[in-house]
């Protein structure tokens, strides 16, 4: 009977680790799925050398905000690694936000440099009370391009800028912030 019992709790610790993986691997597809619905970055998944996915960035703040999320890294639609998006802001800000981001690359230097260890830049990416729709931000300088909520046809003019382009898509919440940051990223290989 001990055996038996050994054996149902081995089986079913394989299954739920089996099930975990599946079901934390499939946050990926269906945030990819739903970046792909939008018509602002299709001509990016096309064209684009590699991705960053963070399913869930996490932002909040009461003047001194930070955002955390964890992602995936692709080349040619192939798992190349896992990445972190850290973010430190210091400013007017209150409230806090889910969102989701993608890092468009548009060519090997620009995949090369994101895939270096740590990288960073200057380029908030931010929501801000949207819920629906998407805001996108491109580049390390800031510039950036509101991609059009339901019913609203306002497209995204967004263009590569130092070979990356980032688009994110409101998840939740409502923050308000007039704030200076910076996203840092990490990348480890698989």
């Amino acid at each position: 009977m001990k055996n038996i019992l050994s054996l149902l709790s081995v089986t079913f610790v394989l299954i739920g680790l089996t099930f975990s993986n599946f079901a934390h691997a499939d946050k990926y597809a269906k945030t990819v799925e739903d970046f792909r619905k939008a018509p602002e970055v299709q001509n990016f998944f096309s064209n684009a050398y590699g991705y960053a996915i963070y399913p869930t960035v996490g932002k909040g703040g009461i003047g001194i905000g930070a955002a955390y999320g964890a992602g995936r890294v692709y080349k040619g639609g192939i798992h190349t690694g896992d990445s972190t998006l850290s973010q430190l802001s210091i400013g007017f800000q209150l409230g806090g936000q889910a969102y989701s981001e993608i890092i468009f690359f548009k060519n090997k230097a620009a995949y090369d440099d994101f895939t270096s260890g740590t990288f960073e830049f200057s380029a908030q990416a931010s929501a801000v009370a949207i819920t629906v729709g998407a805001n996108a931000q491109v580049g390390s300088t800031g510039n950036s391009a509101a991609a059009g909520n339901a019913g609203n046809r306002t497209a995204a003019k967004a263009n590569y800028m130092n070979g990356m382009a980032i688009f994110t898509a409101a998840k939740g919440g409502l923050m308000y912030e007039a704030a200076i940051a910076g996203q840092a990223f990490s990348f480890d290989a698989k």
